[in-house]
């Protein structure tokens, strides 16, 4: 599948579109006021012990604690006992510790860490503190694996300590490319050693490259044609990096130097756009309803338009179908993770599930995230989960609505003017106010005008004060105040 990495780069934000066949499938974007920290290496610092949930918070220098659960400390991972110590032996509250980030703070939690520290090279990751060496899952074939487990094992110096897992891309690397790895890997966990003795918790160790170093590292392969950049400047740097640590990355930089704008010339901008409406068309008229939820993302597919050459029956299945593919393809998009819950349109034949299923298994085997997917359930509903290590794009580039605080709805102009009215009467009985002044949106105020001015008047005299109305054009439909004259 020929791939085209789109990169945009403004002083503000770095964004990097993934176009497959033509089409956007995945878009990151980093902005250096809000890096990701995966992969950045910490000395923290234990805050607070939680036998309860064995895990433990750890200061790591950012605005809110980090999070280390005790399965993820590698000391225990590795010890003979069958069982694992309680954290509250292992961890003591002032305690320094180095530790990765495994997950970007994302919304209300902190980052998730880990003390098994892994290094990541073009060819190689470095794991400092095991001498396993692994192979990439992707290597499928088992003589080749371990032809790479035996080279590997020849060109590791005795003296040096730690393992590796052999990355894909190092299937046809020669043995100085792999070398050159294993040299680089050493020295730069060396100076994390050197630093992490001088320097105190809370406290930076190591920062992971950034978004369009690690594109040229980890995602280009023999699939990608071409790599295109729209600054002069970052092509020069990005250069330099492909020419010491990717040089196979190389010819395939290209610098975009015309006037129309990169992400413009693919329809990234729309793409964009598009994946962060809740509606998503399909191209047979029918369409996916997406919501996401701090608990999880639901996907609601509808026939909409499409009514079919043939039968019912056939309409759905073609639906679902399409829908299957647009799915894995808005997972991507929207970096959709954790649980995700799919109703598809309800069809009759256990054959046509079994291969809408079939489909949709295709579809997400071009998605690089860990994933788990599960059959139809007794309800007709589709359950999979997709890991979460960084914010939805969704979160990334909005914020929740002020007016609805993220609800999608607000009450309407009535309901308010009879909290207005309830609210009246509460502080009539509590203050003896020579008058009352509403507050509100004109919609509020032009019903009481209008409409309800006779359940005004019947509380003003109710009350035996005067009430008056005075409309806030900057209030919100829900926003209100009552002032004491």
């Amino acid at each position: 599948m020929s791939t085209e990495f789109l990169l945009n780069f403004t002083p503000q934000e770095v964004r990097v579109a993934i176009v497959e066949q033509g089409v956007v499938q995945e878009l990151h974007v980093e902005r250096p006021a809000s890096r990701g920290i995966v992969g950045n290496i910490y000395l923290g610092r234990v805050v607070r012990v939680l036998p309860g949930m064995q895990s433990a918070f750890i200061d790591i220098g950012l605005e809110r604690t980090a999070f280390l659960h005790v399965a993820d400390i590698w000391s225990e991972r590795q010890s003979n006992d069958s069982a694992t110590r309680p954290i509250e032996r292992i961890l003591t509250e002032g305690q320094s510790t180095m530790v990765q980030v495994l997950k970007d703070p994302i919304g209300t939690k902190g980052a998730r860490l880990s003390t098994q520290i892994s290094l990541a090279g073009r060819l190689l990751v470095f794991l400092p503190q095991d001498r396993h060496i692994g192979i990439s899952q992707r290597i499928g074939d088992e003589s080749e694996r371990e032809q790479l487990r035996e080279r590997l094992a020849r060109l590791v110096p005795e003296e040096h300590s730690g393992g590796f897992i052999v990355r894909t891309m190092a299937e046809n690397a020669t043995d100085e490319e792999l070398t050159a790895d294993i040299a680089y890997l050493h020295k730069l966990w060396g100076e994390i050693l050197h630093a992490s003795k001088n320097v105190e918790a809370p406290c930076l160790l190591h920062e992971d490259l950034s978004l369009a170093q690690r594109i040229l590292r980890d995602l280009v392969n023999g699939d990608t044609t071409r790599v295109r950049i729209d600054s002069r400047e970052s092509f020069d740097r990005l250069r330099d990096f492909a020419a010491e640590y990717t040089p196979k990355v190389l010819p395939l930089l290209e610098l975009y130097a015309s006037d129309r704008p990169l992400f413009e010339l693919y329809n990234v901008e729309m793409e964009i756009q598009k994946a962060l409406a809740r509606r998503v068309d399909l191209k047979s008229g029918g369409y996916l309803i997406i919501d996401q939820t701090e608990a999880l993302t639901t996907v609601d597919v509808n026939t909409g338009g499409f009514v079919g050459i043939r039968n019912f029956d056939d309409t759905i299945f073609k639906t679902n179908l399409e829908a299957a593919q647009g799915i894995a393809r808005q997972l991507r998009l929207r970096n959709l993770g954790g649980i995700v819950i799919i109703d598809f349109i309800d069809m009759d034949s256990s054959e046509h599930r079994e291969m809408v299923l079939e489909e949709f298994r295709k579809a997400l085997s071009h998605d690089r995230t860990k994933m788990s997917l599960n059959g139809f359930s007794s309800l007709g509903l589709v359950e999979m989960t997709r890991k979460r290590t960084r914010e939805s794009l969704a979160h990334l580039l909005c914020e929740p609505c002020p007016t609805c605080s993220g609800r999608g709805e607000i009450k309407t102009a009535r309901t308010v003017a009879y909290e207005i009215l309830r609210e009246v009467l509460r502080e009539a009985r509590q203050f003896n106010a020579r008058e009352f002044r509403v507050l509100a949106n004109p919609e509020v105020i032009n019903l009481f005008l209008d409409e309800e001015n006779q359940s005004l008047a019947m509380l003003s005299d109710f009350i035996g004060k005067k009430i008056s109305l005075h409309a806030e054009a900057s209030y919100t439909q829900e926003q209100f105040d009552i002032v004491l004259l």
